[in-house]
């Protein structure tokens, strides 16, 4: 099990989904906390945050790939939350594309999984050669995490090109929550769950009756390219890069209340 946090509804008047927050690469579940505080004044939902294996208070615990952290999950949610309430995960770039997969591959169910919000999230790679080279990128930037001063290190990771709508104020904050890592645990995991050992799952994704919606920053030319071409339900959040949650939470939170609303009305007609 996973360390989690729960954050119940203020009102118990109505049943509604479980909102389920998954981080990205060298987050954890505080990375939330102001999409969660925007969506408590749109809408009152019950709220749990996982920090992923590496990561956060789930710092020391290993993962051993893609079914093992989707295992970890389904245990986690299922114990914290239960089997038949309706879960609505939302899942941002490494938690993105643990998440596509898991529905993708039908990972979970013992969870009550209803609709994703995907952020930022890789559907995988093609070619055997883009593969290879993502594996030695994936070993290159793990060596440098897990033998390297942490910092300097993550100053380095968010040079990176998708990082480019980021100013240096917010690369500065993101270097000093982010330093609290441990860079061997962080090195684990970024080989463990490489976008190199991800298959392909977007087909998969839309065959599933679970709806999806894809959120992405503006500014993120790679990922709403991805997006837009995906055919999935895409909405872009204008003034924002590849982190938009973090970038511009109250939009983001507005955009997942919508879709709840839209889906779960769609569902209560049929």
């Amino acid at each position: 099990m996973l360390y989690s946090h729960y954050y119940p509804a203020a009102s118990s008047q109505q049943e509604k989904p479980t909102l389920v927050f998954l981080h990205g690469l060298l987050g954890d579940g505080h990375d939330w906390a102001d999409v969660i505080s925007q969506l408590s004044g749109l809408d009152d939902y019950p709220c749990l945050t996982i920090d992923l294996c590496g990561h956060g208070r789930s710092r020391y615990k290993s993962c051993h790939g893609f079914d093992h952290i989707s295992e970890l999950i389904e245990s986690t949610v299922r114990q914290r939350v239960g089997e038949s309430v309706p879960v609505i995960l939302v899942a941002y770039s490494l938690g993105a594309r643990i998440a596509m997969y898991a529905i993708a591959k039908r990972k979970w169910p013992g969870i009550n999984v209803v609709s994703a919000v995907i952020e930022g999230g890789s559907f995988g790679l093609l070619s055997q050669k883009d593969k290879d080279l993502r594996w030695q990128n994936d070993m290159y930037w793990a060596k440098r995490f897990g033998s390297e001063h942490l910092e300097q290190v993550i100053a380095d990771w968010y040079e990176q090109p998708v990082f480019a709508s980021l100013d240096d104020e917010q690369k500065d904050e993101m270097i000093v929550q982010r330093s609290d890592n441990l860079g061997v645990s962080v090195a684990e995991m970024l080989l463990a769950t490489s976008l190199s050992r991800q298959p392909y799952v977007l087909e998969e994704l839309k065959s599933q009756p679970i709806p999806v919606l894809y959120l992405c920053g503006g500014k993120d030319t790679k990922f709403r390219n991805f997006a837009l071409e995906s055919g999935l339900n895409t909405q872009v959040i204008d003034g924002a890069g590849h982190n938009a949650h973090k970038e511009q939470p109250e939009h983001f939170a507005q955009c997942i209340n919508d879709f709840i609303f839209n889906t779960f009305k769609v569902n209560s007609s049929q």
